[in-house]
């Protein structure tokens, strides 16, 4: 097996492990705002990180550089305009609006990639992404209505930055040692989630606060999305995306809210209606082209 399909693949259980933890995190923040629960999230992801290099590539450290904290700090950005305006975005809008609005970086990022790496958008990479998109709208968008409203907009910068950061990824991830570029991001995601829950969020005392950590659902959540779903999986992306390409990428993510789907089904005895599963086909089907296509070439 190739180092593109290994890729692929591991990118696709990051998808699952994101989908998986959704009903996890949503309980969780009804406890700790979204913004406080980031900040602890990434901060505690950005140290499992550290720990590691210091325990086993401590020579990496000294591979820091100016040029390195700067990409690092443009990748934490987008990476922390996704998850602050979905959250902002989520006041005024229904989860499924969002998860389809989430979900157009799919066919945003084909065209960052072709600005940013020269890689041409084949007819196959439009079929994918568009089937992609069209499975995201059935699952979520169209059980819902079709109504834009502010929420939708702020979404939709969320989507932007979603796809600017696996756009961006695909630049850097080949330059720089990939658990460290993961580390400095995810440092930067925190810091920024800290300040916007200090100037937007209550979260109350000390006491409060720590109230709020160690609470069972809130503990359970830091598990999961502290190692597995942050740590690790931004991790996986950076390594993985010096073998595939972006396009490729944002088609397998596309398959989270597939599994967020299949979750809710099975622990939360929601119903995925007909419609809801050809989505999911589609966005299977999208998924399967972007796999049997050949690479794309760049442009002269």
């Amino acid at each position: 097996m190739n180092r593109s399909r290994i890729a692929d693949i591991s990118l696709l259980l990051v998808a699952m492990m994101w989908g998986s933890t959704f009903l996890i995190v949503q309980y969780a923040v009804r406890v700790l705002p979204p913004m406080a629960f980031n900040s602890a999230r990434f901060l505690g992801a950005a140290l499992l990180l550290a720990l590691i290099i210091t325990l086993f590539y401590r020579n990496q450290w000294n591979l820091i550089s100016g040029r390195m904290l700067l990409h690092a700090c443009l990748l934490g950005l987008f990476l922390f305009i996704g998850y602050a305006f979905q959250t902002a975005g989520l006041l005024y809008t229904t989860t499924s609006n969002a998860g389809f609005i989430t979900g157009l970086s799919v066919v945003l990022v084909p065209f960052i990639s072709y600005a940013l790496l020269k890689h041409s958008i084949s007819r196959f990479t439009w079929i994918s992404a568009l089937l992609a998109a069209a499975g995201l709208y059935l699952l979520t968008f169209a059980r819902s209505g079709m109504s834009l409203n502010k929420g939708d907009v702020l979404v939709f910068v969320c989507a932007i930055g979603f796809a600017l950061h696996i756009g961006y990824t695909g630049v850097y991830a080949g330059r720089y040692p990939s658990l460290l570029l993961a580390a400095l991001q995810m440092a930067v995601v925190g810091i920024f989630s800290l300040i916007a829950s200090a100037l937007t969020e209550h979260v109350g005392n000390a006491s409060d606060l720590m109230e709020k950590l160690t609470e069972p659902n809130v503990l359970w959540a830091l598990a999961v999305s502290i190692g597995p779903t942050s740590a690790f999986a931004f991790w996986i992306q950076t390594v993985c995306q010096k073998y595939t390409t972006p396009s490729r990428v944002a088609i397998i993510y596309a398959t989270e809210p597939v599994f967020a789907a299949l979750t809710g089904i099975l622990f939360a005895s929601e119903r995925l209606t007909l419609i809801g599963g050809i989505g999911c086909l589609c966005i299977l089907a999208g998924m399967v082209i972007a796999e049997l296509k050949s690479a794309p070439q760049k442009v002269q």
